[in-house]
């Protein structure tokens, strides 16, 4: 600008301003519709994932007893009637195995079958995937690796700008000059006290 240009007015800057804020909120709005299922997803996952050492996050554990009428000693008998009782197919079987006399132990990947022919009774213990939940799990915990990894990248990139878009939705006098800045500098403050006192 030369020396006989005027100066800017105040209400041109003004309105620049306000062009840069509009544009701001709708990124920021469009963004957080994009990431509000992803975020979901992986805040479920977060909390199932954090507390392991009490439940398992992916499967549950059942167990169920059935009556069958068994041989005593015909293992490859036994073995064919409690694999059509439960609609099983003897290519599913792990392994399977004589416990005991008379007790015989079919091992499938997810299922065991204690099998009692003296008393024709089958006790079934096994695990069943949590409904979504598992593979909500599969996705936060990157086990889909590569393909994946570029997918959380871009998540992690669009909630890096939320939260920095977020600084500026107001102007700077009424959001990070006040309450809005007090607020950001406790949300960094907790993850480095807690790091702090727990080492």
């Amino acid at each position: 600008m030369s020396d006989g240009d005027p100066a800017p007015s105040a209400p041109r800057r003004k309105r620049k301003k306000n062009v840069a804020r509009r544009l701001i909120r709708a990124l920021h709005r469009d963004v957080g519709y994009l990431l509000v299922g992803l975020t979901i997803v992986y805040a479920l996952s977060g909390l199932a994932v954090n507390h392991v050492e009490d439940w398992d996050p992916n499967f549950q554990n059942y167990e169920e007893q059935i009556s069958l009428e068994l041989p005593d000693s015909d293992v490859a008998e036994t073995t064919r009637l409690v694999l059509e009782a439960r609609g099983r197919s003897a290519d599913d079987l792990v392994e399977s195995y004589e416990a005991a006399p008379g007790e015989l132990d079919l091992v499938f990947e997810h299922e065991t079958m204690h099998v009692d022919a003296a008393n024709d009774r089958v006790v079934i213990e096994g695990q069943q995937p949590r409904f979504l939940l598992r593979a909500a799990n599969w996705l936060h915990l990157n086990r889909g690796k590569k393909a994946w990894t570029y997918f959380a990248d871009g998540f992690a990139v669009l909630l890096l700008f939320l939260a920095i878009s977020g600084l500026f939705m107001l102007p700077i006098r009424k959001g990070l000059l006040g309450r809005g800045g007090v607020l950001v500098i406790v949300g960094i403050a907790i993850p480095i006290l807690y790091v702090t006192l727990a080492s």
